[in-house]
């Protein structure tokens, strides 16, 4: 008998003398005869959140999987629901094209334990349907153990949470999410002041914009000592081993280092204060907080005098940790970006004014009851005297294919799927659509 090999929650048996294709989210066998032009291809993709509802999560991997991979001619062909070991599953095919070439796509849909499984054949013949069918009745999918939000290059999947000693309280906002594991031990919790990245012994409080902070200071050492008084020294009942070592550069490094006793513990932590000042003016506060100076140096590396030094990259990556998944009903009410930019030329002989070029523009959501929204964008851009204006808007009805992607059926005049998150700032949060940030307006 064939070896059973396994992927995510699916066990299946591999089709003989097929190509195989892995990625994180899916796995793929490919068939193909170059000589006739014949070819089929199947793919498994790694469990998603479902919704327990097998209609629905058909449809929206229909719009979210087949609709992105081929465009279909018919409504798909529905089969004869089937239920085993607590997943129902429900497979559906018609007729595609895609670059002038025609076929056959099936989708097989299994949903359970608010997961769903997707299956997606592409063939344009029928010699391979006894292996296609062989493969589909070899996958048997197990049941999750426990489900909890896990953030995966962008999806979600399965983890054990921590047991309610360890797992410290999070705010929530009226967010749904307000715990991400991460796929590397890190785990992040919203707190009221700051998100909190925690693995094994350290902890790495990520400090929301705060104006007493932030606000420019010419001295960088000074304004580095008055963010410890506004950000760390509140939390602490004493301090030893002071140091404040900033780096001036064309962007600037903001590090400080103590050993703390903690307030409302007693213990003697060692605190590293730092930020890492980019030249666009981006930059997060960030306190790492280990049992001991060792512990610390162990996991960042130890301080340099070298503003290009890896380290400060590696440290200052930890504002990434910043990320929270998105449900739909967190979505409600309109989202807004705006952007501007001007460019000044000057005739390089002479000195004289040459001309401005600028781009201003504004892009809005607005999220409804029964996963509605209305998208519009509005830019002005060109050269003072000549500015061009452009606007486009679509509306329809959205999808979250995982709690970490959003699928809108018309953006731009075709259906797209983009990366979606939150991040956290004091009492609300930004909404990150494939890396452009939204603040919600109501």
């Amino acid at each position: 008998m064939a070896q059973k090999e396994n992927f995510d929650l699916a066990a299946y048996t591999a089709p003989k003398s097929w190509k195989k294709q892995a990625t994180e989210n899916a796995i793929q066998f490919i068939k193909e005869d170059a000589a006739k032009g014949t070819y089929c291809m199947i793919t498994l993709y790694k469990a998603v959140p479902g919704t327990n509802h097998l209609k629905e999560d058909f449809e929206l991997a229909w719009s979210s999987i087949v609709k992105e991979m081929v465009t279909v001619i018919n409504p798909p062909e529905m089969q004869v629901p089937v239920t085993e070991n607590g997943w129902e599953a429900q497979s559906g095919y018609t007729t595609f094209e895609k670059d002038g070439n025609k076929g056959v796509v099936v989708l097989v849909t299994s949903t359970g334990f608010e997961k769903m499984v997707n299956i997606v054949i592409l063939t344009n013949t029928d010699v391979y349907e006894k292996d296609m069918t062989t493969f589909l009745g070899s996958v048997v999918l197990k049941k999750p153990v426990v489900v909890n939000n896990k953030l995966s290059s962008g999806h979600t999947g399965i983890k054990q949470p921590a047991s309610p000693a360890t797992q410290p309280p999070a705010v929530s906002n009226g967010f749904t999410f307000t715990t991400t594991n991460f796929d590397d031990g890190w785990t992040s919790n919203v707190k009221e002041d700051w998100v909190e990245a925690t693995k094994a012994n350290i902890k790495v409080l990520i400090h929301y914009p705060n104006k007493k902070a932030d606000d420019y200071n010419p001295d960088l050492l000074g304004g580095l000592k008055n963010a410890w008084d506004v950000l760390v020294a509140p939390r602490y009942s004493s301090a030893s081993n002071f140091e404040f070592k900033p780096l001036s550069s064309w962007q600037s490094i903001e590090f400080a280092e103590a050993d703390c006793v903690e307030k409302n513990s007693s213990k003697t932590v060692h605190v590293v204060f730092f930020k890492k000042n980019y030249s666009g003016g981006g930059g997060k506060f960030l306190e790492f907080i280990t049992i001991d100076k060792r512990t610390f140096e162990q996991e960042f590396g130890a301080y340099t005098n070298e503003a290009s030094s890896p380290v400060w990259d590696k440290m200052a990556s930890m504002a990434n940790y910043n990320k929270f998944a998105v449900a739909a009903a967190d979505l409600k009410g309109k989202w807004t970006t705006n952007f501007s930019g001007v460019q000044q030329y000057v005739n390089a002989y002479t000195g004289a004014n040459a001309g401005m070029d600028t781009h201003a523009s504004s892009q809005k959501f607005e999220f409804g009851n029964g996963n509605t929204y209305k998208w519009e964008i509005a830019v002005a851009n060109g050269f003072v005297g000549n500015i061009k204006f452009q606007s486009a808007k679509s509306s329809g009805k959205f999808s979250l294919p995982s709690t970490w992607q959003i699928y809108f059926p018309d953006m731009e005049g075709k259906p797209k799927t983009y990366n979606v998150y939150f991040s956290c700032i004091k009492a609300a949060r930004v909404l990150w659509i494939d890396d452009t940030g939204y603040a919600k307006s109501e």
